[in-house]
């Protein structure tokens, strides 16, 4: 599959994506997401494969030029050609395309930036999707959304003292409790890769505060444990605490019940090969992940390091655990 199947991929679950957050009660926060982080392939719209950068660029031309397209979805599109642009050196045809946005969606393109440039990262040019996040910064500086997505295309290429600095000043100019949030979620995971557990703890539970539902807590959860364990920490009684009675059937609650000791391993790996939600989020990637931080946890090394690496193997380079499988197999 070429890096532009990948670009028509993404469009459709961040376009649904970016409608949601722009009609949330809150503002953008990207850790109120479904854990999943698996990066599971979509087909493109209509099974269409586009071969080149040109057959890419005319077709975006093309569905750009339908004037029945939602303000979300336009915007979307228009983030895509100006990342499209900037991978064929067209700077100025990108900018042009990112002050578009600010007119076809004016409260929030930058969001739209922000869920795209990551994803289209994963493609493979992420030089571009800086230089293209550049361009959005430019136009409006100092937006935390499209810091921290700057910070997750560093962290992509392992430059995690940039992501830090990126998302401390994200986290500075954080205006809404949305924007800590994400800034503090991602914070946490690059603390984390540079091995500042107990920072990267810190960062995770604080955007616990305030979460309506028990799912909404489950990413900054399980990350928040993962720190703990590596900070010798009691993770496994914080996360009890925090767990309590809530039913853990759906996914990703297998996962919670395999770490605090009511599951095993090989039931996990089953709830992630069987369950519907676990098919569609790629739950094998963080099956993986977290059944080595559970042999982490109990000294068993060898055991982390075949997880580790089965990890890097299931999730795709966007997913904040293979970023954290690779940290920690450096480590081991």
């Amino acid at each position: 599959m070429t890096p532009f199947v990948g670009l028509f991929a993404v469009v459709l679950a961040l376009s649904g994506e970016a409608s949601a957050q722009r009609n949330a009660t809150e503002s953008w926060d990207p850790t109120a997401r479904d854990f999943s982080s698996g990066g599971s392939s979509r087909g493109l719209p209509g099974g269409g494969a586009p071969t080149g950068p040109n057959a890419t660029l005319d077709s975006l031309n093309k569905i750009l030029s339908a004037s029945q397209l939602s303000a979300v979805d336009r915007s979307m599109y228009l983030s895509i050609r100006a990342f499209q642009f900037s991978r064929l050196g067209r700077e100025a045809d990108s900018q042009r395309d990112i002050a578009e946005m600010g007119r076809v969606l004016p409260s929030d393109w930058q969001v739209v930036m922000s869920l795209a440039m990551p994803s289209l990262a994963g493609g493979g040019d992420r030089a571009a999707a800086l230089r293209t996040l550049d361009s959005a910064l430019a136009r409006k500086p100092g937006d935390p959304s499209l810091m921290v997505a700057q910070a997750q295309v560093n962290m992509q290429i392992a430059d995690f003292p940039q992501a830090l600095g990126l998302l401390d000043s994200a986290l500075a100019n954080a205006k809404t409790e949305g924007e800590r949030r994400g800034a503090l979620f991602f914070r946490g995971h690059a603390n984390f890769n540079l091995g500042n557990y107990a920072q990267a703890a810190d960062d995770f539970g604080a955007p616990l505060d305030g979460r309506p539902t028990f799912r909404s807590k489950i990413a900054p959860l399980l990350w928040r444990y993962a720190a703990q364990v590596r900070a010798k920490r009691d993770a496994r009684a914080t996360l009890a605490k925090e767990v309590g009675a809530e039913s853990l059937n759906e996914w990703p609650g297998p996962i919670v019940r395999f770490l605090l000791g009511k599951g095993t391993a090989g039931e996990l790996e089953v709830a992630a090969e069987s369950d519907d939600a676990a098919k569609r989020t790629n739950g094998k990637c963080p099956a993986a992940f977290f059944i080595g931080m559970d042999a982490v946890r109990r000294g068993d090394k060898q055991k982390a390091r075949e997880q580790f690496q089965l990890a890097q193997a299931r999730c795709p380079t966007v997913s904040e655990m293979n970023w954290a499988a690779a940290s920690e197999l450096k480590r081991l």
